[in-house]
């Protein structure tokens, strides 16, 4: 969807999330290879720069390292990176319910949104039993948040 409103889509996943996708359809979709790891610091940048950075879908791990500031992926980096360059970031968290009322969590999406970081609601939806569904990420909500950056 976001090609077909002009933008140009790279994917940066972290090691474990680079296991699950179909990269080589990632490349093919997108024309950009998939990064999952640092590049050597002799090797050219392969992706070009970016406009707006999207973390989506994000893990309680992923958030509470990134608002410490751990960059030990290549995707946390790239995120501490935007940051610090002042580029336009939209987070999508993605925690199931018991992790995401832990104080810790709370704490890390509000130190993201303090530093500038569009922090969308938490994505878990929740069975009628309420117990937690294994329900894939509803991307709508992020893809809102994104057309209106494209305004």
């Amino acid at each position: 969807m976001l090609q077909r409103h002009g933008w140009t889509v790279c994917v940066i996943a972290t090691p474990t999330a680079a296991g699950w996708l179909d990269t080589a359809a990632l490349v093919e979709q997108t024309g950009h290879p998939v990064r999952h790891e640092y590049k050597r610091p002799d090797e050219p940048d392969a992706l070009p720069r970016a406009d707006v950075i999207v973390v989506a879908p994000a893990t309680f791990n992923a958030i509470n390292k990134w608002a410490a500031g751990i960059s030990d992926t290549f995707a946390l980096g790239i995120a501490n990176e935007a940051i610090g360059l002042g580029l336009p970031v939209v987070l999508a968290p993605h925690a199931k319910a018991s992790l995401a009322v832990h104080p810790a969590f709370q704490d890390s999406l509000k130190r993201l949104a303090g530093c500038g970081v569009t922090v969308l609601e938490n994505e878990v939806l929740r069975g009628e039993d309420n117990e937690e569904a294994p329900l894939a990420f509803n991307w709508s909500p992020l893809l809102d948040e994104l057309s209106t950056q494209l305004r």
